[in-house]
């Protein structure tokens, strides 16, 4: 199993359809996955029951997140040869990387890669043309945007063969 925990964001209907045309057109990953943040990256050797006991065990005390994105932003992928492009949340980002640490705090402590930094994000393109991904950056960042959301759940997911199943969802109380 490839366990991950994911957030779907609660987004008003314009954002996400907003977000969507860009996924539909530009993201790999459109029709695997809707819109989330990646709170916790593939772990593959730890039994499904004991991460997901770790989970709860650490989110224990998470409250949901109001985070608000009003930049795009280009990364290069450190799992593959493309870049792509993000919505970075300005608002919430730090309770996001809070979460974050908080969850790999324990016994997922050797999973964390810490050669990689933690952004959190709503992937909306990928691509191994960074000039073409610099382009959908730049023609978000145009004009004035802000999407606006909530993470009130966090879903433990196995994503194998290009399938996400969700396991578990964990309710984040406001």
């Amino acid at each position: 199993m490839n366990l991950h925990v994911v957030a779907y964001p609660e987004l008003n209907p314009a954002d996400y359809e907003w977000i969507q045309s860009f996924r539909r057109d530009h993201n790999s990953l459109y029709t695997v996955i809707a819109p989330h943040f990646t709170i916790v990256f593939a772990v593959s050797d730890m039994p499904a029951v004991d991460f997901i006991a770790e989970i709860k065990k650490q989110a224990q005390h998470a409250t949901a997140i109001r985070f608000s994105m009003r930049v795009a932003v280009i990364n290069k992928d450190a799992f593959s040869n493309n870049f792509d492009a993000f919505l970075v949340p300005d608002e919430g980002f730090s309770q996001v990387v809070k979460l974050h640490d908080t969850l790999y705090s324990d016994k997922l402590a050797p999973h964390h890669r810490l050669d990689i930094s933690y952004i959190p994000h709503i992937s909306i393109a990928n691509s191994p043309d960074a000039q073409a991904i610099k382009k959908i950056v730049d023609h978000c960042n145009e004009k004035e945007f802000a999407i606006n959301g909530l993470i009130s759940s966090l879903d433990i997911i196995n994503y194998e063969n290009r399938t996400v199943t969700t396991i578990e969802k964990i309710r984040l109380p406001l």
